[in-house]
């Protein structure tokens, strides 16, 4: 079983920085869901988003970085629940890692509320849809 995966990429934006000058904690969150994005394109399952809540976000911030660096965003399926899935995700620029964490999502019954279990098909997307072809998109865009 290979678990899917996404690596995108982005550049460090003016609006991405704080009044230290380097970038706000904030901007993680953004490309980390840029990533899941992209992932569930991918796969395709863009449907899903209004269905899967976050119900937990945890980040280390271990590096700076600046306005115009280059970074990449690396998501990758991590356990796949009944009805929960969970997200490793990593930022890096130039192989010094910035930011690594965990996101975690719940498939719900839009209509009854409540959690869900995966449909099958889509269980079996993440769990075996390995490395996923790279963003291409250099830069940041609003998703």
């Amino acid at each position: 079983m290979t678990l899917a995966s996404v690596r995108i990429e982005r550049v460090v934006d003016w609006q991405d920085t704080d009044a230290a000058g380097h970038y706000h904690h904030s901007t993680i969150i953004r490309w980390v869901e840029a990533a899941e994005s992209a992932l569930y394109e991918r796969l395709g399952c863009l449907h899903l988003f209004g269905v899967i809540p976050r119900i937990k976000y945890d980040v280390e911030y271990s590096e700076r970085l600046w306005h115009q660096d280059h970074v990449q965003i690396e998501l990758t399926v991590s356990r796949i629940g009944t009805s929960s899935m969970s997200f490793e995700f990593r930022v890096d620029s130039d192989g010094t890692v910035a930011a690594t964490g965990t996101l975690t999502v719940v498939h719900t019954d839009g209509a009854r509320g409540g959690s869900s279990p995966w449909p099958e098909h889509i269980r079996a997307g993440f769990e075996t849809g390995g490395q996923q072809q790279p963003s291409l998109t250099p830069t940041n865009t609003t998703n």
